[in-house]
């Protein structure tokens, strides 16, 4: 961008920047958990009407889209948000209401303000505001609210089979930084099945407890695949379940679910090919036991009524430090910001593996700090927020110009 182009969005983020913290407060207000989004994506649909937007629809899924035309010479970009949030859990242990999209000490608190409806609003706001001035990038600019990210990603795999970009923008958290890829996520299911007796008799059945036991110590022992830039796979169990709710009955099944990061390269096969044999081992310990592993789905119903059983699985992905699309949004931030911008690997998942297994090259960059999610203490810095705006309105503005 030219110096007055520079200027003129300077001067446009700081005109509008009112309306959008009160747009992100209304939508902190609005609670949207996976497959309850309807009423937040009303408001998201209506803001870009009146924002003049090209086109706005929603799709059969619930993905809300937003159009900014482009002048027709240029690659379209899609700036990506979710719609939906995690549970807020016990508002009592919140320092403010979860759902009351307060301001306190120069920070917007509430469930879903980092993880994103902070980012949403400000892309929302920033190519917004392109189309209430007219101004139209190089290429077609989309802003998509999808459903249900928060429980594997459907909303944008749907939207992907009716929109490509040849770009994309991630809002999740990155601090106003760059990022370049992630980890994967893939959640395996251990099943364990014995034989169930009365627990004061335990020497007359087959506890899969013991099998469950030996692969939880088993894990920490496995050889985990390394990577310079992503710090190597992990594996952590979380859930654990039974077919009993009696204390005094030994069960037949238990299930272990195990959450495993992978890096990128690293295939949902390759980490059940890993976790296998060990599994094998615990269960030839313990005779008369029986188990298995399975890639853990859920069965999904977005607010429209549209239904999926899902594979819970993040695909990882990584652009190269110098792929023209990370040296590119580098430099439109560090011109746009006055500030030099890290490039960074977030920690964790996000829609932007979709996008990458889709073929379409992604960044991510997002008000938000990665600290905050899914916190009692979620909240983001107004200034953060203000930033992210101008870089979003800037990436919009250039991200047209040039190859992928």
């Amino acid at each position: 961008m030219s110096a007055a182009m520079e200027k003129d969005v300077v001067s446009l983020v700081e005109t509008h920047y009112d309306q959008m913290i009160a747009f992100c407060q209304r939508c902190i207000q609005t609670p949207s958990l996976p497959g309850e989004e309807e009423d937040l994506a009303a408001l998201v649909k209506a803001e870009m009407e009146t924002l003049g937007y090209d086109e706005v629809w929603v799709d059969d899924w619930g993905n809300v889209v937003g159009l900014l035309r482009g002048r027709g010479s240029g690659r379209s970009v899609m700036f990506n948000g979710h719609l939906d949030h995690v549970d807020p859990g016990n508002a009592d242990e919140w320092p403010y209401p979860p759902y009351g999209g307060e301001i306190h000490d120069g920070r917007l608190w509430g469930r879903g303000v980092a993880d994103m409806k902070g980012p949403l609003a400000a892309m929302l706001y920033a190519v917004g505001v392109l189309a209430k001035e007219g101004m139209h990038p190089p290429g077609d600019v989309y802003v998509a609210g999808v459903v249900q990210e928060e429980v594997g990603g459907l909303g944008t795999q749907k939207l992907l089979q009716m929109v490509t970009p040849d770009v994309a923008v991630i809002g999740e958290a990155t601090s106003n930084q760059l990022a370049r890829g992630h980890r994967g996520r893939i959640e395996v299911v251990a099943r364990v099945r014995g034989k169930s007796v009365h627990a004061s008799v335990p020497e007359q059945g087959v506890n899969p407890h013991a099998v469950l036991a030996r692969l939880i110590q088993g894990l920490e022992k496995l050889p985990l695949t390394q990577d310079e830039t992503f710090g190597g796979s992990s594996v952590a169990p979380t859930l654990y379940l039974t077919d009993q709710k009696s204390s005094n009955v030994i069960p037949g099944e238990a299930r272990l679910h195990l959450d495993w990061r992978n890096v990128p390269g690293e295939t949902a096969e390759d980490v059940l090919a890993q976790i296998q044999p060990l599994l094998e081992a615990c269960v030839e310990d313990v005779k008369g036991s029986h188990g298995e592993l399975e890639l853990h789905t859920r069965d999904l119903r977005t607010y429209t009524g549209c239904t999926e059983t899902f594979p819970a699985v993040f695909p990882s992905y990584g652009l190269e430090a110098n792929h023209p699309l990370v040296s590119q949004g580098r430099q439109v931030l560090e011109s746009a910001l006055s500030r030099p911008v890290e490039v960074v690997i977030w920690r964790f998942a996000t829609d932007g593996g979709h996008l990458m297994e889709a073929g379409v090259p992604t960044i991510g960059f997002g008000p938000a700090e990665a600290k905050e999610l899914h916190t009692v203490g979620e909240s983001v810095p107004l200034e953060m927020l203000k930033d992210g705006m101008l870089g979003y309105l800037a990436l919009a503005l250039a991200l047209g110009e040039g190859d992928t």
